[in-house]
């Protein structure tokens, strides 16, 4: 479904410019008022229907809303899927201003379900709303009820605490993640048999756990040559991830797939390749980067699965501030779906 969010942070100038008229031309046009030749009337209306533009919502918005202070609990470190959802953040400052929102990132360790948590205790009665990328873990949870409790609105992003009582989660289906993954890998090896490697952030992590679930399911029941190897943890780090990577090659010559689930893919690119086994091993990972779109264009990766940053950002904070509201979900608008994306295919 066509995510047009971004529209509304256009302009009366912005439409004026793109029909190649003057802003007192685009007022008359709206105000049906007399005066502008017909193909005028039309290339105005084609502009605004193009870019969904709705006049006046920003100041509509903004006199019936209250200031709004969200907060965002993202993973430190140099995660490039993370980034990306941080970037599209900081693109939407125009759109948030109009509604009166503030969003600010807070950088933690959400490996470490105690720092998480004292993370996420420490919000508390400051916000309106919480989006965190969140660790499955008791202390979490705790935390996240306490957060609610205290009249916080939470949404999980990417990675889902559903035992907790978070009001929404804002990210895609991991187990059919894991388990197109699983497919990819298993018909890319093709006829060959032999042993398949995991390497995942963490399994305490809730997206990273039930992707490794839907991949393990179809090796199992569709792909019973291929034998899958006991899960590594790089935490998404780039040097632990090359590291418990470089000693599994080193004890497994037969090794012809590979899954990174989650990021770390610098490290595992970079094994591979001082192992010598760059192009000999069927890669599979996630989302679309610029570095797994120059591992895709090398031959070193074989398929990414990738999600939408931008679309999760904005379906975020949209949930939030419905929540906020007391308006209803956009479910359908606000489903991730995935894609799959080789190198004959990179957008």
């Amino acid at each position: 479904m066509a995510d047009t969010l971004t529209a509304t942070t256009l302009t009366l100038k912005d439409i004026a410019r793109e029909a190649g008229v003057s802003l007192a031309t685009v007022d008359r046009v709206l105000h049906n008022r007399p005066g502008v030749r017909p193909d005028t009337v039309r290339r105005v209306k084609a502009a605004i229907e193009r870019n969904a533009f709705q006049p006046h919502v920003a100041a509509a918005e903004l006199a019936r809303s209250r200031a709004r202070r969200f907060a965002f609990v993202m993973p430190a470190g140099p995660n490039p899927f993370m980034q990306q959802i941080e970037a599209y953040l900081g693109e939407m400052s125009a759109w948030l201003s109009a509604r009166r929102l503030g969003v600010e990132v807070v950088a933690t360790d959400v490996f470490d379900p105690s720092v998480l948590a004292a993370s996420l205790e420490a919000l508390s009665g400051d916000y309106d709303g919480v989006a965190v990328v969140a660790l499955d873990h008791p202390g979490v949870r705790a935390a996240i009820n306490d957060l609610v409790d205290a009249g916080t609105r939470v949404v999980t992003l990417v990675s889902d605490v559903p035992s907790s009582r978070r009001h929404h989660y804002v990210g895609i289906d991991n187990i059919a993640a894991g388990r197109t993954a699983g497919a990819l890998v298993g018909r890319l090896v093709g006829q060959q048999s032999g042993k398949v490697a995991i390497v995942a952030g963490s399994q305490g992590l809730r997206d990273h756990s039930e992707r490794i679930f839907g991949f393990s399911q179809v090796m199992a029941s569709e792909f019973p040559d291929l034998s899958v190897l006991p899960v590594l943890e790089g935490r998404d780090e780039d040097g632990r991830s090359e590291q418990v990577l470089a000693r599994l090659l080193g004890r497994h010559a037969d090794i012809v797939g590979l899954y990174n689930v989650g990021a770390g893919t610098q490290g595992v690119a970079k094994a591979l390749s001082d192992a010598g086994r760059g192009k000999q091993v069927v890669f599979v990972g996630h989302d679309v980067t610029a570095l797994t779109r120059r591992l895709l264009l090398q031959g070193v990766m074989d398929a990414a699965i990738s999600q939408n940053p931008g679309h999760e950002a904005r379906a975020a904070v949209r949930v939030l501030l419905a929540l906020a509201r007391g308006e209803p979900i956009l479910r359908e608008q606000e489903k991730i779906r995935i894609d799959i994306v080789m190198r004959d295919n990179l957008p």
